[in-house]
């Protein structure tokens, strides 16, 4: 099964947070992510909402944790700040039931890779004795790969994470991987490969995706671009057929400026079969294999 939502409330929504899934379930979607990307300020009793109307409407949410996280600085005050905020993050992402807390690992801040990653899982272990110190139940944090070279967050470094600890799940940004390797992966046999890392080193049963088009420069990621301007990557088509010919469950958030509209877009490129109350088969058009597979 593949759902697919926004990254955050709909363009049009006006409402208030914890009612959003039923806007969501309206347009035949089935997928949130909670944006606290500047900031967890969502109060208890939204949190709680978001819960309660999610489950009645079978949206699956996720609460992407903010920006502003280094767990890879050479500052002590940095990380403790960081730590801070990712238990910020789990708090508010047990109160709303969210299956992962998607957060950006850090940056390597003028050290080597290995010493920045090293850093990072140093400052891991910390968050987990403070997490069960808080008695937070349920969480599954999901670092995302990132989009900048400058950040820690390759495919590698993400897999050797999740590899490390319990409770870690990885976060696919295709568009990240797209930017930071400067347009590539273009074809279904990359995207096979992506996947097949992740199956070789990680027990995945159930993928969490990102999907944008987005402009980058030799730096990596500089802007996200809705799926109409088709003049940037990464090709929405292959990632699909990758994705079903892999055959896992999976959550593919959009993060275009047009988030929910667009997650419409991607959601009729796959082609979905109605079956009763909600969609739970999905399979791709035929020509994405013939026009995709090789170039």
């Amino acid at each position: 099964m593949i759902r697919l939502g926004p990254a955050g409330n709909p363009v049009d929504y006006k409402g208030e947070s914890s009612k959003v899934c039923s806007y969501i379930r309206a347009m035949n979607l089935d997928a949130y992510e909670y944006q606290a990307t500047y900031g967890v300020r969502v109060s208890e009793r939204i949190a709680k909402g978001i819960k309660e109307d999610s489950r009645e409407n079978d949206i699956l949410v996720s609460i992407h944790a903010p920006y502003y996280i280094n767990l890879s600085s050479p500052k002590d005050d940095v990380r403790e700040r960081s730590i801070e905020r990712l238990i910020q993050a789990a708090r508010a992402g047990e109160w709303m039931g969210a299956y992962r807390i998607v957060f950006h690992p850090g940056f390597y801040s003028g050290q080597s890779k290995e010493r920045a990653l090293k850093v990072c899982e140093e400052s891991i272990g910390r968050l987990l004795e403070e997490i069960e110190a808080y008695n937070i139940q349920g969480f599954c944090f999901a670092p995302e790969t990132t989009g900048r070279r400058s950040q820690l967050g390759s495919l590698s470094e993400i897999i050797e994470i999740c590899q490390s600890f319990d409770n870690f799940e990885p976060t696919i940004d295709f568009a990240h991987i797209y930017a930071r390797r400067r347009g590539a992966p273009r074809t279904v046999e990359d995207y096979m490969n992506i996947l097949d890392l992740l199956e070789d080193n990680l027990d995945i049963k159930h993928l969490h995706c990102h999907y944008t088009r987005i402009e980058y420069t030799d730096k990596g990621e500089k802007k996200h671009h809705s799926l109409d301007e088709k003049e940037y990557g990464p090709p929405l088509e292959p990632i699909l057929y990758a994705l079903i010919e892999k055959g896992w469950d999976y959550t593919i958030i959009c993060e275009t400026p047009q988030r929910d509209l667009d997650a419409l877009k991607i959601k009729e490129t796959l082609g979905v079969y109605h079956m009763g109350k909600y969609n739970i088969l999905v399979v791709p058009l035929p020509f994405i294999k013939e026009k995709f597979y090789s170039r």
